[in-house]
């Protein structure tokens, strides 16, 4: 279930990561950024405490804290173990 758990909040974190990116350097709306930031942000935190239930080697939780792309790191990470 924590894997589970840390696959949707890794795709959550990246989606969001290029969604903010995209209108930071496009139309710059603020109802996207303060939308998308907490979400983000949530993601992030999810990420990092999934990662630190799930049974890994200390790379993979070094890894989960990588802002954007630390959650999909950690699981190839877990994938290769």
């Amino acid at each position: 279930m924590t894997v589970r758990a840390l696959r949707f909040a890794a795709g959550i974190e990246a989606a969001s990561l290029v969604i903010l990116l995209v209108n930071l350097f496009t139309a710059h709306l603020p109802a996207i950024t303060s939308l998308g930031g907490p979400i983000h942000g949530t993601a992030y935190l999810v990420v990092i405490a999934a990662t630190f239930l799930v049974p890994a080697s200390p790379s993979a939780r070094w890894l989960a804290v990588i802002p954007g792309i630390g959650g999909l790191l950690a699981l190839r990470q877990f994938s290769r173990a």
